[in-house]
């Protein structure tokens, strides 16, 4: 282990170097972020998975730093370019930008005018003019470098050359740059232009067309937007600051005296800011701030897709599922309690015909009696509250709820090949319906056969880092898949890959072991699958889970490492485990400390007298059925003043988007959200919350809502800022800026 990066994410981290070493180890011996944040507390000192992934990731990039900086130092040394001096600067480099900086110079390049100057043997006039000596000449000094064979005309051409050497010191300069990033920092600002010619197509980026904002305050939305008008060519982008502000700061870096030889370093260090060392520094400003607008996105992308994913189940019910259309007709599936398909039908029950109603009415009917339903679930995409309104008036048992279920995604699961594997002879819209049946049964086993990004609950994902945005999404979906816990024999291969020391590998031989053999009936069984060996099932088996399994912990988070311990408990109190697990007063009799060892510590214990209480206990909130109000079913509906019941479908970075089941969410803006201020909608609203909105903007020709969750909204006001003409001047900073007008929300919402 490297002791300076352990010392160095310690205090990051505000950890003890111990706990940092400990985690380090783990993960070199193949340990998972799950795994190590909740059976190895003991060594970690009980750091949660928010900081054991930390740990990861800056174990990751500097050791990513340390094999740039042993590429540049073989580079140099190779070159004969390394020196003492040369090595220790490069050595103490705390990060890739001052690496950067320091390589620079030494950099192989392409042809410059430096280089060429060079190679007409100017280098000496332009050493001589660097020290700017009040004896200098530069006329007469540059005679003396005429010479038509290298293609130097005359005196002008020669301070020219000279100049193109010192610009380009002064460019690869680290104390330059330095001091000119950190101007940029402080007082560049982002403007954005419409290219002139195509206003009238580039119409969705309109707030964009004469924009400007200090780069040090721009929202991460806000610099994506710019970006991607940029990439389709409707938009010109600069990061810039003042010319007069940046050559004051750095002229005094190179310019030491008041004669004709400062005069000309001073000019080289003007053209050295405006044609090297200003676009050096914007372009990594650019890369910079879409870096950190990258992860602000991600960052809302795997809050909301953690919320999504640990929705709350119904749990396994006899379910009907409906995947609503006007003219092809509702999709009908019926699935028993582990979500197989037991039956699919079509039904007409939103068309104009009496006959064809009456026909659904007897259909569904009978299906919900033949397959014992339980629940029905409805897609709530088109037709989905008609569909809704024609349920309920069949007057089911109140013990039947009938829930709207967000489809997001159920198409693209419908065709892929996990669809194509499950249900090879059923058709697309069959695949769908099953799958908005199980999604209301239990989220997270559903949701994870799709690519997260296909379920539409971020903002840009098309346009932020894609192996940074994959890395945390998964990070996401393995922490809840694994803090909810997997049916062993129950799981879907899809589902126990993201359990820790699986994937798909793994998990699809335990399927196929499970299809030849029968359920599992101890977790010790694991052992007997395919290449599934130690490390894996001490990575995988406390994740597991076996109702009625040979041991009454296979139902349990207990991991089975600890069973013996649990077994002398219940031992010293003359019972067995199982009646540790039912009598809470057999369980207050454990003392704790009694059983505290070199490997197991009183966090693990805590854990495991936790799990006694309640084994197996979801994580997720309890399921409470949901209703849209009765009798506004779409926009024509809508008034402004009125209250509604919705539950969130999206968070972004302006505001939250709210099914209120008019078939197109409303836009509750970051200022309607509360009535205090707040800068990150995620301080109010989560996916998946339930919420009481008014409406206070109903645009019908162009779909859009306008909504708020303050006590006392101004109803017909626009949440999205003042509006002025494409070509209207704006100013730099306005007070409240216009953040994102309503085309660019909805844009945002799901084409991301």
């Amino acid at each position: 282990m490297n002791e300076a990066h352990i010392l160095k994410i310690a205090g990051e981290l505000k950890v003890q170097p111990r706990q940092v070493l400990a985690t380090a180890k783990l993960f070199a011996e193949g340990a998972t972020v799950p795994f190590i944040s909740r059976y190895r507390k003991e060594a970690t000192g009980s750091l949660d998975e928010v900081a054991v992934t930390s740990i990861r990731e800056r174990l990751i990039s500097l050791a990513d730093l340390d094999n740039r900086r042993e590429t540049i130092l073989k580079s140099l040394a190779e070159r004969n370019l390394l020196t003492d001096s040369l090595k220790a600067d490069i050595a103490g480099a705390e990060n890739v930008t001052r690496l950067e900086d320091i390589y620079l110079p030494f950099r192989p390049k392409r042809r410059t005018r430096a280089m060429i100057a060079k190679e007409q043997g100017l280098e000496p006039l332009a050493d001589l003019l660097f020290q700017q000596q009040t004896t200098t000449d530069p006329q007469a000094e540059a005679v003396k470098f005429i010479s038509a064979e290298k293609s130097v005309a005359d005196v002008n051409a020669a301070l020219a050359g000279a100049r193109d050497i010192i610009a380009e010191q002064v460019s690869d300069d680290a104390a330059a740059r330095a001091k000119l990033r950190e101007l940029y920092w402080s007082e560049a600002v982002v403007k954005s232009k419409v290219i002139s010619d195509k206003a009238e197509a580039a119409a969705k980026f309109k707030d964009y067309f004469d924009w400007s904002e200090p780069v040090g305050k721009i929202p991460s939305h806000r610099l994506l937007a710019i970006r991607r008008g940029e990439t389709e060519g409707f938009l010109m982008m600069r990061i810039a600051v003042e010319e007069n502000s940046a050559l004051a700061l750095i002229e005094p870096l190179f310019v030491k005296a008041r004669n004709p030889a400062a005069e000309q370093v001073r000019l080289a260090v003007q053209d050295s800011y405006k044609r090297l060392l200003g676009s050096a520094i914007e372009v990594e400003l650019r890369m910079e701030t879409k870096k950190r607008a990258d992860t602000e996105a991600i960052r809302v992308f795997a809050d909301n897709l953690r919320e999504l994913l640990l929705a709350s189940p119904l749990g396994s019910k006899n379910m009907l599922a409906i995947d609503p259309g006007f003219r092809t007709g509702c999709k009908i599936v019926c699935l028993d309690r582990q979500g197989k398909l037991l039956h699919n039908d079509v039904v007409y029950p939103t068309t104009s015909s009496a006959g064809e109603v009456r026909e659904a009415a007897v259909a569904l009917l009978s299906m919900i009696k033949k397959y014992k339903i339980e629940a029905v679930a409805i897609g709530n995409g088109t037709a989905g509250r008609e569909t809704e309104t024609f349920i309920k008036a069949l007057k089911l048992p109140s013990t039947i709820p009938v829930v709207m279920v967000n489809e997001s995604g159920a198409s693209i699961y419908s065709a892929s090949d996990v669809a194509r594997e499950e249900f090879p002879t059923q058709d697309l819209t069959v695949r769908g319906a099953v799958s908005i049946g199980r999604r209301l049964m239990d989220p997270l086993a559903e949701l994870v056969k799709l690519d997260p990004k296909s379920i539409g609950v971020g903002q840009y994902q098309h346009d932020v880092e894609q192996g940074a945005l994959k890395r945390s999404l998964d990070d996401v979906v393995i922490s809840c898949v694994n803090g909810v816990g997997v049916e062993l024999n129950t799981a879907s291969k899809q589902l126990m890959a993201y359990v820790s020391g699986l994937g798909p590998a793994l998990a699809a031989n335990i399927v196929a072991y499970r299809n030849e053999n029968g359920p599992f009936k101890s977790r010790a069984e694991l052992k007997k699958v395919p290449r599934l060996g130690e490390k894996a099932f001490e990575q995988a088996a406390g994740f597991l889970r076996i109702r009625d399994g040979g041991h009454p912990l296979d139902a349990s988070a207990v991991h089975p490492e600890s069973y013996e311990l649990v077994d002398r408990m219940a031992k010293d109190l003359n019972c067995a485990v199982s009646d540790l697990m039912r009598d809470a007063g057999l369980r207050q009799k454990i003392q704790l400390p009694k059983y505290v060892s070199e490997k197991v510590g009183l966090p693990t214990l805590t854990d495991i007298l936790g799990e006694l209480a309640k084994p197996g206990r979801d994580p997720r909130q309890k399921f409470e059925v949901f209703s849209f109000q009765n009798g506004v079913e779409k926009m024509e509906d809508l008034k402004p003043g009125m209250k509604l019941p919705g539950i969130v479908t999206n968070v972004t970075a302006f505001g939250a988007f709210v099914d209120i089941g008019v078939h197109q969410d409303g836009l509750v803006h970051v200022s309607q959200l509360s009535d205090r201020f707040i800068k990150d909608p995620s301080e109010v609203v989560k996916v998946s919350q339930r919420v009481m909105v008014t409406v206070t903007e109903v645009d019908l020709p162009r779909k859009r809502i306008a909504l708020s969750m303050k006590a006392a909204p101004v109803i017909g006001a626009s949440t999205s800022g003042t509006r002025t003409s494409p070509t209207a001047p704006r100013p730099a900073q306005p007070a409240k800026p216009a953040a994102v007008d309503w085309f660019t929300a909805a844009m945002n919402k799901n084409k991301g």
